[in-house]
């Protein structure tokens, strides 16, 4: 192909431009603007064809020299056996028109066909220096100035060194990053700035991120004044198969490159390989190959994890304290006992079909609940409820040091318009700080108007989840009933299948995957959806379309994934009445009732049910689904080890991370950070679950980025966006819910409230403070002959000489002036359950913001370290442009002088 000489460059880009629109809108009058106005292919300037060189590790163009920047991937219309030519001729010349203009914006282009495939053709992109220059001081890239000389601090603990230099990646192997001073480029400033080696001052993901830039605003239609842009709509509408930049060398091996850096292949063996579990992340190697925004995620993710081993400690700790103390469990062997729990006769739980059963059934399920409902409980509670703080008050000064060693400080101010934003600007407003013109897409009752519209759009989705959940819950009642007639029957629990499988299990686990696969449907509709209402929306920013998208999914996602914790916790048996006046759903289904032990046990199974399948069904998603398209891909190849496949075709057939890759990366860990805090009460082997599956995780995203997926377009990341927020709105809630699941859910407060006021006197007939004769005094007595219908209670023969049942209450018995009112103990319960909630919250709350007083978001090294840098760089700045500014002026004297001599001497003469 024909080098491409600097004059090629529109002169455009050899001015400064502040406007990015402007310098676009200028740009955008070289190009062709109308398809329709050309008459053959040769009004376009096109890539040459090229014919691969043999090199399957090569970067390069064939001449060796031009690195590759970015690749776009076609298929030619000429060699397709379709009818639809008039399609393929728009798309065909729609192509030729993008790369024309590509190349009137100073890309050089070449096309070389595949070497399996004929009818693919490979467009290697490559951006020249004076491009990279030009479009640097467009987007405000920070380049370096010169080493920084700041040294870091050495601990002083020896030992506590040696052992993190053990987790640490060796640095013979992945060498330290040097350090620069850095500041925006500018190309008058060139000088200033630190240039060693022209080829490697831009690096290629800088490179990569320049040339997407471009690719992303260059138009190739336009239509009624309406322009049509962008790579990505490109793709969208197939006249490109593909568009991306290349990984540096195969992930297994090194490059045959001597000068390549063989960066995936460091990553694949020092970070994703699973020899390499044990080790630290390369977190400054993953920044510079995948860019900051993949870096910051995989910094936060290593660092929840690290949190997440005290939690897991602690949580261990208190179920084991449960474990070991259940035998002295007073009320589980009053329910195991035969002559008290096998004597208790419980009345039915729904109207027809469900028998009278005996306490004692629910022998193994109290035992297993003495285990979670104890005094650890409400330790680890309170514990989580200042871990969650402590880890989010130091993630932020994890994250502030980040900034500053990644030149991401001033990020927010650099960043650009989206070209989709940039495009629909129309209306010329007066910027009320500039006093100057500028455009934007939409007046301010327009931005009104939309934001009511995608407001509406999220509150009905949000509605038609809850409407999911009503039928869910309405599932659970009706079947209910099913299951009590099917399954075997038997008051004194001897059936083996009636002991594992009662209907309340059974009720639970089809209603779980019904759950289960709405939530799959619903996932898939809905997220075609937000990113509909978000692309209406139109925010301005790259950050603030992201932002605005994460709230709408998560909204979405809490609703979906919590919603069934949140009815077991806090509304199924609340609402019940009693057996002779039951409360209906909707006036026809009779509400659940929870065991004699609670809904606790029920909540626990709950989560270990959606964390794992949620677990699971990720690692399918993420990992197993993959893998298969990629070995299926493997096999529709053509076969023949005689062909040498170049880098970009290898690149090719590997799957497409997606738009959305790192969002559902994200989802998916503040999902389980929620089931961590929110109802960490009823579970606290929750975060080493969390722990086990985080280190997992950390490893096979790594696996799935450095061998499963084309490489990224670096992008830039100040923070993890929304989802710091996100999480603080968790933690705040997660003291709540943490503390009504005590008070309202587990069996605590009632345990407490009969200890210390009901099992002495002037209430109880014990001599001193015991939990003996509690199971009897927490259930009220119901007398069988006020059933309102009698075919409803189905009193069975089993019965004998019995005339009253028992059910789950505090209420007066029959016979009793105010029969089947609450009583004393009830009120006593729920005064002593209120305080708890508010004693509880008032504790947490206070330490929580104390923490967050006392802990700095940036510490003081970091934010001297910022000031520092700040300064030298100024400083270093101002002092080159004093000695431009003087060399200048001497420049100016020594010519003054000289023309005051020529002057002076012929009249002296």
């Amino acid at each position: 192909m024909e080098k491409l000489p600097k004059t090629n460059i529109p002169e455009i880009f050899k001015r400064k431009q502040s406007n990015l629109v402007g310098v676009l809108e200028n740009l955008g009058q070289t190009i062709i603007p109308d398809l329709g106005s050309l008459e053959s292919q040769h009004d376009f300037r096109t890539p040459e064809f090229e014919e691969f060189n043999g090199k399957s590790d090569s970067l390069f163009f064939n001449d060796g020299q031009r690195r590759i920047d970015f690749v776009l991937v076609y298929e030619d219309e000429s060699r397709k056996e379709t009818s639809k030519k008039g399609t393929n001729e728009k798309q065909r010349r729609k192509r030729q028109a993008y790369e024309s203009n590509l190349i009137c914006h100073g890309l050089q282009l070449e096309a070389t066909r595949s070497v399996l495939d004929d009818k693919l053709v490979f467009v290697k992109v490559h951006a020249p220096w004076e491009v990279l220059c030009t479009y640097a001081e467009i987007m405000h890239i920070k380049l370096p100035l010169k080493p920084n000389d700041l040294k870091n601090r050495s601990s002083a603990f020896g030992t506590l060194n040696w052992f993190t230099k053990v987790l640490s990646v060796d640095e013979s192997i992945i060498k330290p990053e040097q350090e620069f001073f850095t500041a925006p480029f500018e190309k008058n400033r060139m000088n200033d700035f630190y240039i060693v080696d022209r080829d490697a001052f831009f690096n290629p993901a800088t490179r990569s991120r320049i040339v997407y830039f471009i690719l992303s605003r260059v138009k190739y239609q336009l239509i009624n004044n309406v322009s049509k842009f962008g790579i990505n709509r490109l793709v969208n509408s197939g006249i490109y198969k593909a568009a991306f930049p290349l990984h540096d060398c195969k992930f297994r091996r090194q490059s045959e490159d001597p000068s390549c850096p063989n960066e995936r292949y460091l990553l694949y063996r020092e970070w994703a390989h699973p020899r390499s579990i044990y080790k630290k992340q390369p977190l400054d190697l993953i920044r510079k190959y995948y860019g900051e925004k993949i870096g910051i995620y995989f910094a936060w993710l290593g660092y929840y994890t690290q949190m997440l081993l005290l939690a897991a400690v602690v949580g261990v700790a208190c179920f084991l304290y449960g474990y070991l103390n259940q035998d002295n469990c007073t009320w589980s062997k009053e329910v195991c006992h035969p002559d008290i729990g096998g004597k208790i006769i419980m009345c039915p739980q729904c109207d027809r079909l469900c028998p009278f059963w005996k306490l004692n059934i629910t022998c193994e399920s109290s035992k297993k609940l003495c285990i979670f409902d104890s005094f650890g409980t409400l330790v680890f509670a309170v514990f989580m409820g200042v871990w969650v703080t402590l880890f989010l008050e130091f993630w932020k000064r994890r994250q502030a040091e980040l900034e500053y060693e990644w030149d991401t400080v001033e990020l927010q101010q650099e960043e650009q318009a989206r070209p989709e934003y940039e495009a629909r600007c129309t209306h010329v407003v007066i910027n009320e700080i500039t006093q100057e013109e500028e455009r934007i897409p939409f007046t301010a009752w327009g931005k009104c108007i939309r934001i009511t519209l995608c407001a509406s759009a999220v509150f009905f989705w949000i509605l038609l989840i809850i409407a999911s959940v009503i039928g869910i819950i309405v599932y659970r009642l009706s079947v209910f009933i099913v299951f009590s007639a099917k399954l075997p029957k038997n008051i004194n629990g001897t059936d083996p299948i009636q002991k594992y499988l009662t209907p309340q299990t059974a009720t639970s686990i089809t209603a779980s995957i019904i759950s289960f696969i709405i939530i799959m449907i619903l996932n898939t509709i809905y997220e075609k959806v937000a990113i509909m209402i978000t692309n209406f929306e139109l925010p301005r920013t790259q950050t603030d379309y992201e932002n605005s998208l994460t709230m709408k999914m998560f909204l979405f996602q809490f609703v979906n994934y919590y919603s069934s914790c949140f009815y077991i916790a806090f509304f199924k048996g609340k609402f019940v009445g009693y057996p002779g006046d039951p409360v209906y759903w909707l006036g026809k289904y009779r509400n659940e009732e929870c065991d004699p032990g609670g809904c606790l046990l029920e909540l626990t199974t709950q989560l270990t049910i959606i964390m794992g399948g949620k677990a699971i069904w990720n690692n399918i998603q993420e990992v197993l689904l993959p893998w298969i398209m990629n070995l299926i891909g493997r096999f529709h190849r053509v076969s023949g080890s005689e062909k040498i496949t170049p880098r970009w075709e290898q690149d090719y057939h590997l799957q497409p991370m997606g738009k959305l890759g790192l969002f559902y990366e994200y989802l998916e860990m503040i999902i389980q950070f929620g089931f961590v805090t929110l109802f960490v009460a009823s579970f606290p082997l929750a975060p080493l679950l969390a722990l086990v599956n985080n280190i997992l995780e950390i490893r096979v995203d790594a696996w799935k980025l450095t061998t499963q997926f084309r490489r990224l377009v670096p992008e830039k990341a100040q923070d993890i966006g929304a989802w710091q927020p996100i999480m603080q709105g968790i933690a705040i809630l997660a003291v709540v819910t943490n503390a009504m699941i005590i008070a309202f859910t587990s069996d605590m407060i009632p345990r407490l409230v009969y200890y210390w006021s009901f099992s002495v006197p002037p209430y109880g007939d014990h001599t001193s403070y015991t939990m003996e004769g509690y199971i009897n005094n927490t259930l009220s007595i119901f007398k069988v002959a006020d059933f309102k219908n009698k075919s409803k209670g189905n009193p069975y023969s089993e019965l004998g000489n019995h005339t009253t049942c028992r059910y789950r209450d505090f209420r007066y018995p029959p016979g009793h002036p105010q029969e089947y009112k609450h009583n004393i103990y009830y009120w006593h319960v729920i005064a002593a359950k209120l305080a708890f909630i508010i004693v509880m919250e008032h504790i947490i709350y206070s330490v929580k913001f104390f923490i967050s007083y006392a802990i700095p978001d940036v510490s003081k090294r970091t934010k001297s370290k910022i000031q520092r840098e700040k300064y030298l760089t100024q400083k270093l700045l101002h002092e080159n442009h004093l000695k431009d500014m003087t060399k200048n002026m001497g420049v100016i004297a020594e010519r003054m002088i000289e023309a005051v001599d020529n002057n002076l001497r012929p009249k002296l003469e």
